[in-house]
């Protein structure tokens, strides 16, 4: 049973939860377009002598965005150090991948391993995007122009938990209501995308994070992601890879017993 955790870290508010367990810790790192909630299925999961914790960025969920200068990489650190754990595995989807890599670099010694869900990676070079996502993409942003929040949230829910290239309500019931229900948060708060960043340039020090990492990704997922991702998954020097057939950006709403999964082999070695 998880039990919530509340991290100050300047005056916010980190807002998480906490389950108590034996060594490794797990501590699961959220998408752009969603907060803690979106990992209750792979915690649920997760064997229950795992430590396992959660929690919301800034502009997420129960954590309001922020009025002070700061960075994820900070935060994080700070919630480790809070719970009194040294180094753990970090678990991070898109974002919260970058963000795991991002602190792999930065505080190596606090990074025991990683799993990494389709993740963004700090430095890399502009993508080619393909016709169907950049029509999405324009789409979104001509809807965010207007004001019309609602419409940016289908298209988002869509282009994420679907698939750019699949039917719209791929994904339904209670997994796409929890995913409009998350980014609805996130859109209302309008924190921009590279609020936090540490400044690091992942993409050309991928060379240096030495600990086992596991890169997977959703075989609907945005075609430069998939691409992004196999990558990264050559190029880390402990690096090995999973493709999730039939899923999109947010396999562990999709499938959460299989993402458990990946965390529980990459833990076990």
């Amino acid at each position: 049973m998880s039990e919530p955790l509340v991290v100050m870290a300047g005056s916010t508010r980190i807002m998480g939860e906490f389950r108590s367990g034996s060594s490794p810790t797990v501590v699961l790192l959220h998408s752009g377009v969603s907060d803690r909630r979106s990992w209750r299925g792979v915690i649920d999961g997760l064997p229950s002598d795992i430590a396992v914790v959660a929690y919301d960025r800034r502009g997420y969920g129960e954590t309001a965005p922020s009025v002070d200068t700061f960075t994820h990489v900070g935060d994080l650190l700070a919630v480790l150090d809070e719970i009194g754990q040294q180094a753990v595995w970090l678990v991070g989807s898109s974002m919260g991948g970058g963000l795991a890599l991002d602190t792999a670099l930065s505080a190596p010694a606090r990074v025991a391993g990683l799993v990494l869900l389709a993740p963004a990676v700090s430095g890399t070079p502009e993508p080619t995007i393909d016709f169907v996502t950049m029509a999405m993409f324009e789409a979104a942003g001509e809807a965010a122009e207007r004001g019309d929040l609602d419409e940016v949230n289908r298209l988002e829910t869509w282009l994420w938990l679907d698939g750019p290239n699949a039917p719209e309500g791929r994904v339904s019931g209670p997994a796409r209501e929890l995913s409009l229900e998350m980014n609805r948060v996130v859109l209302a708060n309008g924190v921009p995308e590279d609020a936090g960043d540490s400044g690091i340039d992942a993409w050309a020090r991928i060379g240096e994070i030495d600990v086992p990492a596991i890169t997977a990704w959703g075989d609907l997922d945005v075609p430069f992601l998939v691409a992004r991702a196999r990558e990264l998954a050559d190029r880390l020097p402990r690096g090995e890879h999973r493709v999730l057939h039939g899923m999109a950006h947010l396999p562990y709403l999709e499938d959460p017993a299989t993402v458990a999964q990946i965390v529980t082999d990459a833990l076990a070695g």
